[in-house]
């Protein structure tokens, strides 16, 4: 029930490592979405109610509807996510890793009365286990992969607490390396940052948290803050 990544190379030669889902948040993202349909057909429900026999009839309708083509709209839409999907970070994708198109999306949602069988998507959850990307077999004919969403974050800025001039003249390459650490470092943990400042001991002459705290004011000289 692990998750694990899956590589694919594009074309142009680019390797991209896709987070592949396990059946564990796809599961919590499948029970969320059926709540959502469950709340949307007690409130059809109810309305239609009013209408008496005719009401049923059309209720049938938006029940067949809700049900098949809830995902399938999300997913061909909303760039592969459903609200379910969304709120745990999982989006579908085609397994070449670009966006799902519709008859993608209507394959792999159509072969889930495959996967349901016998019971409690039994079948879908064993295919899931057995596959490397954890894949239903709705995924499989489809092309398509689940994958955890990238969460974007926002560089963070060197501390402002002293600024220092590199020793020696650094090319672009160089500075943009060192203004890359000061922007992520706060991310990392103490001991990784020093584990990276150690690396550029031949330009800082410190090692440990005195080759951090150099990194970072070599950052803010290079950023104009002095």
């Amino acid at each position: 029930m692990l998750d694990t990544y899956r590589e694919v190379v594009t074309p142009e030669g680019v390797a991209l490592h896709l987070p592949a889902a396990g059946p564990v948040p796809r599961a919590l993202a499948w029970t969320l979405d059926f709540l959502i349909r469950a709340v949307a057909m007690s409130v059809a429900g109810m309305v239609l109610g009013l209408l008496g026999r005719s009401g049923a009839g059309f209720y049938a309708v938006v029940l067949f509807l809700v049900y098949w083509f809830y995902p399938v709209l999300f997913e061909a839409m909303w760039n592969g996510r459903t609200p379910g999907k969304r709120a745990l970070g999982l989006r579908v994708i085609s397994a070449n890793g670009a966006p799902v198109g519709w008859l993608a999306a209507f394959t792999r949602n159509l072969l889930r009365v495959v996967d349901m069988l016998p019971v409690a998507y039994a079948t879908g959850l064993v295919s899931s286990l057995l596959d490397p990307w954890g894949r239903r077999l709705g995924d499989m004919v489809a092309g398509t992969l689940v994958v955890h969403e990238a969460r974007p974050h926002e560089p963070q800025p060197a501390p402002v607490n002293h600024a220092m001039a590199p020793p020696v003249a650094l090319r672009p390459h160089e500075q943009a390396a060192l203004v890359a650490f000061a922007e992520r470092g706060l991310r990392l943990t103490e001991a990784r940052q020093a584990e990276l400042a150690d690396l550029a001991e031949p330009l800082t002459g410190a090692r440990g948290t005195t080759a951090v705290t150099r990194l970072y004011g070599m950052a803010n000289w290079l950023l104009g803050r002095r």
